[in-house]
């Protein structure tokens, strides 16, 4: 891989509107539906997202960080059916708010294709990581373009069993 590489990005179609498409995505109960990853298991905010700034809380599961654990997901875009993003920071071991984003960030962007398919763009970037200790520990990418690809494919079918 070349460790210039500071992000991925993955595109697919969906036959949905942009609108439905960002329905799913700025709603965190339904974000477990399209992880590819396989890390989220629930939100613990059920208000939708409706602007940069905000933040919402995920319950995760994953080996890398010793099992179960939460999410603080800092909203850092928005932009009604065309964006929406956030970088996470992880909950502190005792259960304390984090200091803020690590620097990682999901941005889905949505190109309208039609009145009833829209092109989605996710892309998976750390190029705000600059926390030496923490790219030690961390080898970017942690998620892998093909749990990228599974996620706009989760999505896709998360929207049309709408």
């Amino acid at each position: 891989m070349n460790t210039e590489q500071t992000h991925l990005t993955v595109t697919r179609t969906i036959d949905a509107p942009s609108k439905d498409i960002f329905g799913v995505l700025t709603l965190p109960a339904r974000h477990h539906e399209f992880d590819g990853s396989g890390f989220v298991r629930a939100a613990d905010d059920t208000e939708r997202i409706t602007a940069a700034g905000e933040k919402f809380v995920m319950n995760m599961h994953g080996d890398h960080m010793g099992g179960d654990y939460r999410t603080h997901n800092f909203v850092t875009a928005y932009d009604e059916n065309k964006m929406v993003g956030w970088k996470p920071a992880p909950e502190g071991e005792d259960g304390s708010a984090p200091e803020g984003p690590k620097g990682w960030e999901w941005l889905y962007e949505l190109t309208p294709q039609g009145s009833d398919a829209t092109e989605v763009s996710l892309t998976y970037s750390w190029s705000d990581v600059t926390d030496p200790e923490l790219l030690k520990q961390i080898r970017f990418p942690m998620i892998p373009e093909e749990d990228l690809e599974q996620s706009l494919n989760l999505l896709a079918a998360a929207v049309t069993k709408d």
